[in-house]
């Protein structure tokens, strides 16, 4: 994942296989609606510790490991 243009959009689509609006799955990620929906449109400017809570929350894992090369 290159930003928060790609994650934004899975976090959507698990959102929606969970069958839960974005008020609902704000409050089951701990994070507010607002930074929910902005998240899903790709803003780069969120915050890191809410975008992986809403990671968690979405069953998304993400993982860093440094570049060779």
């Amino acid at each position: 994942i290159a930003g928060a243009a790609e994650l934004g959009p899975l976090i959507r689509k698990a959102r929606k296989r969970m069958k839960l609006n974005q008020e609902e799955f704000a409050a089951h990620a701990g994070v507010g609606r607002r930074f929910l929906s902005e998240l899903e449109g790709g803003k780069a400017s969120v915050e890191f510790d809410k975008v992986l809570a809403c990671a968690r929350a979405a069953g998304i894992d993400i993982f860093a490991r440094p570049r060779h090369g």
